[in-house]
C-alpha cells in the first residue's frame, strides 16, 4: 500500500535488485557536423546508387558522374553486411537488399501520394470545388490563391455512418503509432486504427513525408486518418483532398494536441479556447465530404477550467459523428490521472447521434470494464500509452484476463514488428536502420511493462514506476532495462548488428512518465 501510494510498482521481493549505476552520456554533435558526415557517407561505397542496385549495371544511372551516390559495385559488395535471416518481404532494392535472392514485388499498402497530384500541390494549382463551395456558403472563405468555385451547389448529403460502439480503438500516436505498430495491434485484437497526426499545411504542399502518415495496410479494416490545422478553409480543402486520393473510413480532426509548436500555430488544443473556430472547422469539413468527421479534444486548455461539457451538445449539431475526450487539460499534458468522472459527464450531455469515446490511462481489461459499466452512454474507449507499453492489452480485454506473457512471446511480437517494418520502410540498409529506429522508440515504452507474475498487486497501473528488478529469465530482465544500450541489444537480435558509431536517444524522453507524443 505504501509503494502504491508513491506510484511505485509493488514487485515481489525476490525479484528486486539494486538500481543500476548511471553511465556517462556522450556529447552530442552539432547539426552542421552531422550534415557534413551524412554528405560524406552518401558518397561512400556503402551508399550504392538505387538505379545501379536495381539493375547491377553502372551505366543504368541517368546522372552518371553527377550522381549523389556511389557507383562502386565492388566496393559496395565488399563492405555490405551479412544478409539477415528470412525472406525478403517486399523488394525494389536489388543488390542493396539485405535478403539476397528472395525478392517479392507486391505491396499490401494503400494511400500513397500520386506524383501528378503532388506536382499540382507543389504549384498551388490543385482545385477544391467542394471545399470552396461549402466555405463560401458558410462565409468562411479566405482570400487565398485558390481554385475557382465552379457552379457546384451546396446541398445536404446523407452522411456515411460509422459505429464505434464496443470496438477497441488504438489511438493515433505520433512516431510510435506507425503502420507496422498498428499491424501488430491488429494481430493482437485492435478493431479500429488511425494514422499518425498529419499537419494540413504540409499535406496541401504535397510533402511526401507527411503523406506517408496516411498510408493504410490491408489488415486495417476500420481505419481513419488524423489531421491537424488551425482554420476552416485549410481543413476543408485537406479533407476533400484526402477523400479524393485516399481510402479511409473516417477523418479525425485533432483539437487536443498539447505540443507548443502546434498550439502556437493556432491548432491542436489552442482551438479549445476558440469555440466559434471549432464550429467553423466542423461545419466546413463535415459539409465538404460524406466521410464521417470525428474530433479529438481535451477537457479544456487550462487546469481547473474544463469546458468541453458546455460544447458537447453543439458538436453533434455542427456535424461531427464522434468525439473522443481525453480526460486531461492542455496544461496537464500527460501528468496526473485522467478525469473520467468529467468524461462521463460529457457523454451524458451529448445528443443521441453523437458518439462519445473516453481516453486516458486504460491499462487493463478491468479499466475498460469499469468505464463501460460506470457510464453506459460511452460508445467506446480509446487506448493510447497502454497499447504502447503492452499491445496485447487488446487481447486481454477481448479474453477478459490478465495475460502473464512470457519473454519469448514478447520477443515474437517484436519479431512481427521487425518484419512489418521491413515491408513498410524497405529491406535495404536504410530500411533496416529506419525499422531499427522505430523499434527502439517503441522499446523505450515497452520496458515499463512489469510481468503479471512478478507483481504483488495486479493489475499494474499506468502511472506506477517500476523499481529495478530481475525477470524470471535473462531475456525478461533485458526487456525490463531502461538503458538504450540494452534496447539496442534487443534490436540486434532482430535486425542484425548496428552500424559502427550507432547511438540512440528516444524522442519522447522515456524517463518522464507524464510525457508521450500522443495528441
Amino acid at each position: 500500500e505504501e509503494l502504491v501510494a508513491k506510484a511505485i510498482a509493488p514487485v515481489k521481493k525476490q525479484f528486486l535488485r539494486p538500481p543500476p549505476t548511471s553511465t556517462l552520456v556522450k556529447e552530442k554533435k552539432s547539426k552542421r557536423q552531422l550534415k557534413r558526415e551524412r554528405h560524406q557517407e552518401k558518397k561512400s561505397a556503402s551508399h550504392l546508387c538505387p538505379e545501379v542496385a536495381k539493375s547491377g549495371d553502372v551505366s543504368s544511372c541517368p546522372y552518371k558522374d553527377k550522381c549523389r551516390f556511389s557507383h562502386d559495385l565492388d566496393g559496395f559488395k565488399a563492405q555490405k553486411p551479412d544478409d539477415l535471416e528470412g525472406e525478403c518481404p517486399f523488394c525494389p532494392y536489388g543488390l542493396a537488399c539485405r535478403f539476397s535472392g528472395t525478392h517479392r514485388r507486391k505491396s499490401s499498402e494503400v494511400n500513397g501520394l500520386n506524383k501528378d497530384v503532388q506536382k499540382l500541390l507543389w504549384k498551388n494549382k490543385m482545385k477544391f470545388p467542394k471545399a470552396d463551395a461549402k466555405l463560401k456558403s458558410l462565409g468562411l472563405d479566405r482570400p487565398l490563391k485558390k481554385a475557382k468555385d465552379g457552379s457546384l451547389k451546396t446541398h445536404s448529403r446523407e452522411k456515411k455512418l460509422i459505429d464505434f460502439r464496443e470496438k477497441l480503438y488504438l489511438a493515433p500516436l505520433t512516431t510510435v503509432g506507425n503502420l507496422p505498430f498498428r499491424r501488430v495491434c491488429k494481430v493482437l485484437g485492435a478493431d479500429v486504427t488511425c494514422g499518425e497526426m498529419a499537419m494540413c499545411t504540409n499535406l496541401l504542399q504535397g510533402q511526401a513525408s507527411e503523406w506517408a502518415l496516411l498510408r493504410r495496410h490491408s489488415s486495417e479494416d476500420l481505419f481513419g486518418v488524423q489531421i491537424c490545422g488551425a482554420y476552416p478553409d485549410t481543413l476543408a480543402r485537406t479533407v476533400e483532398l484526402i477523400d479524393q486520393q485516399c481510402t479511409v473510413d473516417f477523418i479525425d480532426i485533432n483539437m487536443g494536441c498539447p505540443i507548443d509548436i502546434v498550439v502556437n500555430k493556432g491548432a491542436g488544443s489552442c482551438l479549445l479556447t476558440k469555440p466559434m473556430r471549432m464550429k467553423g472547422i466542423i461545419e466546413a469539413t463535415s459539409g465538404t465530404v460524406d466521410k464521417p468527421i470525428t474530433i479529438k479534444v481535451r477537457t479544456g486548455y487550462f487546469e481547473g477550467k474544463n469546458r468541453i461539457d458546455s460544447l458537447i451538445a453543439d458538436i453533434g449539431t455542427w456535424g461531427a459523428s464522434a468525439v473522443t475526450v481525453h480526460g486531461r487539460t492542455r496544461q496537464q499534458r500527460y501528468s496526473k490521472l485522467a478525469d473520467w468522472d468529467y468524461i462521463y459527464q460529457c457523454a451524458r450531455k451529448a445528443s443521441d447521434d453523437l458518439q462519445v469515446l473516453g481516453n486516458g490511462d486504460i491499462y487493463s481489461y478491468l479499466d475498460w470494464n469499469k468505464h463501460k459499466s460506470d457510464c453506459p452512454e460511452l460508445a467506446s474507449c480509446m487506448i493510447a500509452r497502454g497499447a504502447l507499453i503492452k499491445p496485447w492489452i487488446f487481447t486481454e480485454i477481448k479474453e477478459q484476463r490478465h495475460w502473464d506473457i512470457t519473454s519469448g512471446e514478447r520477443l515474437n511480437i517484436m519479431k512481427d514488428f521487425a518484419r512489418f517494418g521491413l515491408e513498410h520502410w524497405g529491406s535495404d540498409k536504410k530500411g533496416v536502420e529506419t525499422t531499427r529506429h522505430f523499434l527502439l522508440e517503441w522499446l523505450s515504452y515497452t520496458c515499463r511493462y512489469i510481468p503479471v507474475g512478478l507483481l504483488d498487486v495486479i493489475p499494474q497501473r499506468l502511472n506506477w514506476r517500476p523499481p529495478a528488478y530481475s525477470g524470471r529469465d535473462d531475456l525478461e530482465t533485458l526487456m525490463a532495462s531502461d538503458s538504450a544500450a540494452d534496447w539496442i541489444r534487443i534490436s540486434e537480435m532482430l535486425l542484425g548488428k548496428v552500424p559502427d558509431g550507432f547511438t540512440f536517444a528516444p524522442k519522447h524522453k522515456s524517463n518522464a512518465y507524464d510525457r508521450a507524443e500522443n495528441g
